[in-house]
Formats: structure tokens, sequence, C-alpha cells
């Protein structure tokens, strides 16, 4: 059956025409003036912005990114997500364009400064549009064709971009690879999984979108009825599904990256699952990467994916066999917690064949008698798993976790529930639990939400793995019917003396339920099969370099002993337990040359993971520069110690060498270039010139041909540009700077934001002292406040800002005055002031985030997101009690 839609030409492979002038993208006049991506000097890439019509009326703002120099290059069209534009994909194309791709960027159609009505990536308009743009590069003279009219193109993107990759491989031949993220392969499965309506992720859309009427009329009048029915029907269903990959399933043969998100409730592993399944089907290589975050929040890994999705690219459009594409199959597990700030540790763990989510499956007995429970009238109030919306909103589950808020609560008479006994051992679930239940209701049909708990030992609170439920229709349940559920796809370690708990509730929050109250009655039918995935295993931590040269390094000390014979004090031996551990720093301590009982730095500890762009805060005299010089070895400190990747700090330690610094600006000869200054630097540290990697340094500071020029040339911005490529010479694992914004002007100070953010990308660390507390709250991701030489708070930013008493709670729409009052009057609530996007809620002392949400809830206040309504700025003077 061709689902194609009226009209629409799909354009063979190779070789192809032009398409005529009147078909083609035209360029509006007065757009496509280049401009340098990068500030202070030759950028490394250009940029040029234009505006293109479709000829259907609709009109596409696009940015065009080049590398500098000449010669063909592989093109790459980048696509952004739901709800946003070109804008948040800039950095991204810098990135690829400085890696050697010429990159085109677009704002969809009524998004941004494109018009057009949003079709939900409609195959007539948004897929076609992207063939458009493939017209357009094709004749382009920076890019590489592989024939006339046909491009060498990967397509990538994120969950709106994501599908639209997807949709282009399908719609068009001349795509040769591409690496969609967090995104859907049937968008009806998704809305309307097992044929119930994901009624808060649906909102979310069509708020996001701009409101009902900037949507096709089609997907409106769809969208108004399933709302207002709660049951989505045939013809929506169609509707979504020929906007969607899998309607052109068979026909996606170019190499694929999927990247999929665990913590996602809108696009779940599965998608991911369904579209390998079949473009493996095709003989296509196909690759899956299950990351930590996703649209509910949590780590999205943005460095690490991006450097596969250009390894990806640089194997199947430069033609690179060396390219590190990766394993054929990835996910990422928590490695444990720091005990520091709490925050999750990440590995990675592989396969060499994608397991599916069937594979190993392990059965476990549940008990439980068969249970009555009620589908309260109008289902109301609402279990709640995951809240949709709060990881677009900048919140997400993860940070609802930061706050200590778990969301996941079902209300009493209102679910049943089935139990395992403890494990005698841990159990690594990877893929979809199933189980088959025998349903009964007093209505036709039944609508069940099913979850697994992992309930630990004691009063231990039960957690809901990724916050995830699998919602199911049963048509006919009156008179009984066996469903077997398959529950969502997730990689969860349950520990040994744990608990799973098999919970079928009646309604959820996120999802539209009957409104007529029934019974419902579920009995087991047999055991949770869990799936355990045994062919993917979790890396072991390479042996630490350490461990090869010490046993040598110790002959070689001893002999020196015994031919000297002199007494020597030696250093702490390496700690194996922190040889990935860029920095620990344990009871430091610092007096006064001046007084033996007056400290510069007093009993401070912390530590730094790898990644990690870390803020030293505190006001003048709090012991910032004096802690960065005891790290770098320049002054001993009198108590405590110091360990960089498990060594310990002392004056010329061999370990210094993977540490490069900024401190107090950098002095350079006016008179010889930059090169020249590097090189000269290089030298005299006597290390070997191939170490020196000065062309990535480069890379990531971003100098471009400014670099051949006197240093007596370069603006102030420059000049620390270039003292930082000197720090980063040999691309140290840890990267200390102080005040590096010093003397800069706000578009410098972005620009050197932006460079701290590419190093730490790569899975490197920087430590940044700054007095810029707006700055840092945007760099960094972690923080150690300092005052009068001691530790006042160490944790991801997040936290630090997030712990005073006010919260805003997002809202899809305005609070009514009379709603507002009864959040004032809720035990624990000191104020609730409407704002227009929603609520500034103060609590009273001992009040918790969790017991608003459940209130919030049952006020049936329609939240969108929650977080702390505080700056860095008031939550760094509240921790120093204004000594600042």
């Amino acid at each position: 059956m061709d689902l194609r839609p009226p009209g629409f030409r799909e354009l063979p492979r190779r070789p192809r025409r032009l398409l005529a002038a009147g078909a083609a993208v035209a360029v509006l006049a007065g757009a496509g003036t280049w401009t340098a991506v990068a500030a202070g000097g030759p950028p490394p890439a250009h940029r040029a912005d234009r505006v293109m019509s479709t000829g259907d009326g609709a009109r596409i703002d696009t940015s065009y990114f080049t590398p500098a120099g000449s010669g063909r290059h592989p093109a790459v069209l980048l696509a952004h997500g739901f709800g946003g534009s070109k804008d948040d994909v800039r950095q991204q194309a810098e990135d690829l364009a400085r890696h050697g791709y010429a990159v085109l960027t677009w704002s969809a159609r009524g998004f941004g400064r494109s018009t057009g009505k949003v079709g939900l990536n409609d195959p007539a308009h948004e897929v076609a549009d992207v063939s458009r743009l493939i017209d357009w590069l094709a004749r382009q003279p920076q890019v590489e064709l592989d024939g006339p009219g046909d491009p060498r193109v990967g397509v990538t993107g994120a969950s709106y971009g994501g599908a639209v990759s997807l949709l282009a491989a399908g719609y068009d031949h001349r795509v040769d690879a591409i690496a969609p993220g967090l995104t859907y392969w049937n968008l009806a499965d998704a809305l309307f999984p097992n044929g119930v309506f994901k009624k808060l992720w649906a909102g979310v859309f069509f708020g996001t979108g701009g409101g009902c009427v900037k949507f096709e009329p089609e997907l409106c009048r769809m969208y108004q009825r399933v709302a207002e029915s709660g049951k989505p029907d045939d013809q929506a269903r169609r509707l979504l599904e020929a906007r969607s990959p899998s309607a052109v399933a068979a026909r996606i043969k170019v190499p694929t990256l999927l990247l999929q998100g665990q913590t996602d409730s809108l696009f779940p592993l599965g998608q991911a699952d369904a579209a390998q399944q079949a473009i493996k089907a095709n003989g296509a290589p196909v690759d899956v990467d299950w990351i930590a975050g996703g649209h509910d929040g949590g780590d999205l890994e943005n460095g690490r994916v991006q450097a596969r999705v250009e390894n990806w690219f640089d194997r199947y459009l430069k033609g690179d066999r060396d390219a590190a594409t990766g394993p054929a199959f990835r996910v990422t597990r928590t490695g444990g917690v720091d005990s520091t700030d709490g925050t999750a540790l990440l590995r990675g763990a592989s396969g060499g064949a994608y397991p599916g989510l069937e594979s190993g499956r392990h059965p476990l007995a549940l008990t439980g008698r068969e249970q009555h429970f009620q589908n309260p009238a109008g289902a109301t109030p609402p279990a709640v798993s995951a809240l949709p919306g709060l990881g677009a909103a900048g919140s997400g589950l993860g940070r609802l976790s930061a706050l200590g808020l778990g969301v996941s609560l079902d209300f009493p008479g209102q679910y049943a529930s089935f139990e395992s006994a403890p494990l005698d051992r841990e159990l690594r679930i990877t893929g979809s639990p199933t189980a088959t239940v025998h349903v009964t209701s007093s209505s036709d049909d039944a609508v069940l939400f099913a979850k697994v708990y992992d309930v630990g030992p004691g009063d231990a609170r039960p957690v809901l793995p990724a916050q995830l439920v699998d919602p199911v229709r049963v048509e006919g349940a009156r008179a009984g019917k066996d469903v077997t559920l398959t529950l969502p796809a997730i990689d969860h370690a349950v520990q040994k003396g744990h608990r799973l708990r098999l919970v079928l509730a009646a309604t959820d929050l996120a999802y539209a339920s009957p409104a007529a109250p029934a019974t419902y009655t579920a009995a087991l039918k047999g055991d949770l099969e869990v799936p355990t995935a045994p062919g993917v295993t979790t890396a072991a931590a390479p042996l630490p370099a350490w461990v090869w040269w010490l046993p040598a390094a110790g002959a070689l000390i001893a002999l020196a002993l015994l031919l000297t014979a002199r007494r020597r004090t030696a250093a702490p031996a390496p700690d194996p337990a922190l040889a990935t551990v860029p920095l620990q720093i344990t009871g430091l301590s610092k007096r006064y040359a001046s007084s033996a009982d007056r400290y510069a730095v007093r009993d401070l500890a912390f530590r730094v993971e790898q990644g990690q762009v870390l803020g030293l805060l505190g006001p003048n005299g709090a012991g910032k520069t004096t802690t960065l010089r005891m790290l770098m070895g320049l002054i001993r400190p009198d108590d405590g110690e110091i360990r960089v990747f498990g060594h310990a700090i002392r004056p010329g330690a061999p370990v210094l060498s993977r540490v490069g610094a900024f401190v107090e600006g950098a002095g350079f000869l006016p008179h010889l270039s930059g090169r020249e200054n590097l090189d000269l630097y290089w030298r005299a540290t006597g290390r070997p010139a191939e170490d020196a990697q000065v062309t990535e340094a480069l890379r990531i500071a971003g100098l471009g041909d400014a670099l051949e020029r006197a240093v007596r040339t370069y603006s102030q911005g420059m000049r620390q540009r270039l003292a930082l490529a000197q720090a980063m010479l040999g691309l140290p694992d840890l990267l200390i700077l102080d005040e590096p914004t010093n003397g800069l002007d706000p578009p410098q100070i972005r620009a050197m934001r932006e460079v701290m953010i590419r190093y730490a990308a790569g899975g490197r660390t920087v430590i940044v002292s700054s007095h810029l507390l707006a700055e840092v709250e945007q760099s960094c991701t972690h923080l150690v406040v300092m005052d009068r030489g001691r530790l006042v708070q160490a944790g991801p930013v997040a936290e630090i800002t997030g712990s005073g008493d006010t919260l805003l709670v997002g809202t899809s729409a305005p609070v009514a005055a009379p709603v507002a009052e009864k959040v004032a009057a809720l035990p624990g609530v000191a104020s609730a002031v409407s704002e227009a996007d929603g609520l500034l809620v103060r609590l009273e002392p001992g009040a918790t985030a969790e017991q608003l949400v459940v209130e919030l809830v049952r006020l049936q206040v329609p939240v969108l997101s929650l977080g702390p309504h505080r700056r860095l700025e008031d939550a760094f003077l509240t921790l120093i009690g204004g000594s600042a």
C-alpha cells in the first residue's frame, strides 16, 4: 500500500536531475550574508543565514555552516526538537563544521521564524522541506557530491528532529546516514499506547506548539476530538501513523545510529527497539545507544553523544574506516554515587549485538490473592508516575529527585499488587518484563496501568524505575479476560534482598481513564518474566598507569637510596581506588605565615569527578587562590592531602603533567605570534613535541587564523583564549582556571564559557574560580562554596540553588485565584501567589516538595514543572551570611 500523500514525488537515488527552477527552493533576496561563528578573530567556521521559500507559501529560516578553507565536504542536516528552532542546535552545528562538515540547520514549519502550519512531520510538508534543503545543498560549492544533484549527506536531530531524520531516509534516497535521538518510530503508539490516550504529553505537544491554531486543521480536529472523548479512534491512529517513520519502514536502508533515553515516558525505549528491528531487516547497519536521560529529565550525556554522532558520520559520510563508531549496543548505567554530593556516577555497558527487549528471560514467582479495586468517578484522584513536561521545562524527574521528591504515588483501594520473595542475588533487568493477569470489570472496558516497583527491605520507599508505566485498554473485560502485560523497557539493578512488586493501578495522572466509576478484579496467571540481556557487560575500569610503572619506579628509588645512603621522606603511595578521580581533597589546611592560629584554608574537603565543570566560589579572602596554589604544587599545605588521579600532590609531582592551569593571567612575548609563544612554552616543559596536541587545543579554544599574528595585535579576549590554549596544551585531564573572564566583555565571556563546556564535554574536568555568579550558574555543573577558609557547601548547581524554601510551580494554564487560595491554605504552605506561568509557593519549615505535589495533584492543579525560585546569587549570599 502506498502511504505517500497525493502528489508527493519520491526522489530516485542516483543519478537525479535537478528540480526545475519553479519547483526548486528559492532563496529570498537580501539574505545569505556570511558571518563569523566565533568572535575575537577569524573564525574556524563560517555561517550564512537565509530564508527559503517552499513554493507552497511557507518560508523556512535556515543557517548554513561551513568549515574554513576550500574544498568539498560531506553535509549534515541538523534538525531541532519540538517547540524549538534552529538556534537550539547552533553550537552543535558549529562543532560539526569545525569537524569538517557543511551543516545546514533550519526552523521547522510553525517554529522560530519559519512560517506555515505545524504538521507533526507531515510527509507533504516538513519531510518534503528536507528534500528541498537537500536540493539546495547539492548546488553548494562546499558540498561533496555522489552524483549530479546528489550530495553526500547525513541527517541528525533529537525528538521531533530525530523523527524527521528517519522520515527523510525513508522518503529521499539521497540520504546516506542518519543519527536520530530520543524520538518515535510510530507516533500513534507513542501517544495512544495500547489504546490509551497519553493526555498530558499530548497537551504539552499542542501547548508547546503554540496552541491548536498553529497546527494543520486536521491535526487540531483530531486532538480536540480525542481530548474530549478520552479515547483514541481509528481515524486518529491512521493520521499519526501516516506521519511516522514506521509508515516507510521498508525504505529506510541507510546506516542508522539510534540514541534513545531511559527516562522518557514520551518516547520510551520500545520505540527505538521497533526501529532497530525494521531497519536491520532491510540490511542496513544499526547501532543502539540507551542514554541516561530523556524527555523526563536526567543526564542527556551531550558530550559523549555528540562525539559518537561525529564518529558515525566520519565512518559513513567521510568513509573513515578507522572511526570508532562504538559497539552495536551500549547502555549507560549508574556506577555508584559520589559520597560528597550524591550525584550518580555513570558507566557504560555494551554488547557485540543488540539484545532486544526479551533476551535472557528469568522467571520470578509472584504471590497475591485475587484482588478487587476501584476506578473512582472522574478517575480522580489519579495515581502519579511520571510528570510529563518537567524534563522539557528544565526541571525533570532527575531534578525533582535532587530536591528530595519522589513522585510515585498509588491511592489505597485503586490498585492491586503482587510481590516476589526477596532476591537471593542481585538481578539486572535489561529490557521489558512481562506478566499475565486475568482481568474482570464491572464495565465493558477496563483501563489499567501496570508498573514494577523495586522494594527494599524494611521501611524503604519503593522505587519505580525511570517512573515508567504500561497503560493497557482491556476491551470486553466484563466477561473476564487474560491479559499479557509488556512493561516498559528499563535497565535497572535490583539488589540482593529486594523484592519486585507488580502493581495494576486504575488511574494515572498522565493518561486518560474512563470517567465512569467501575470495579476491577485482577488475578495472577503466571510468573513475572524478567529479561537480563546476558550478552551485555559493564566494562571494567582500566588499570591505572601507575600499576605498570610503579614496580620499576620503586626499584629505581630503592637503588638510588642504596647508592646515596641518604634518608628521604617517601611520598604516600598512589591510591588505586582514586585512579579515575581527577581530584580529592581531604582535611586540607594552610596557616598564614605571620600567625600560627590564623588559617587561610582550614579542614577543607571535597571531590571532583570526570566531566564536571566545578565552580570554586567565595568572597575575597575565602581561601580560593590559596587552595588552587596548593593544588598545583606551588605551596605546601600544613595539614591534609590533595590527590590527583590517586597521586598525592607535592611540588614537582609527576602527576602534575596531567594538570593544566591558567592562574592570574599568562605572560606572552608580544613580538612573537600566538603559535610561537605556545611552541616556546611547550619546549620549556621538556616534553615531546608530539604530545602537545596543539591542533586539538586550538580547535577547542577557537583562535583560528589569529594564531599566526603577533600577540601585541590581540584583544584582551584573544589573549585570554591564547592563555587558555596554553593551559590546554597536552589536553590535560584536569584544567584549572582562575578568573578566566577578567577584563572580558559579555560576548567574550560567552565565548569563554563555550570553550570550557566544550573542553569538559570530552570527559575531562575543569575547575574554575570566578566572581561572576551568573556566569558560573550557566557554565558550571557543580559548585564548592568557601568562606573564611572553610567549606560551606559542595554539590550540583541545581541542588545548591534549589535549597531555598520558595518553589516555582509551572502550570499549563493560569491558576485561578480561588485555587491559589486553596493552595495557600494547605498544611505546610506559608503562602501561594499566582504568577503568569504558575504559582510561587513558599513552604513552612519542615514541609517538603513531595507533600506539596501530592496536594496539588489532589486539587487538580495542571502541574508542568517544579523547581526552586532562587538564583545562584541568592543562594551564595545565604550560604556566606553576607560576608561578601
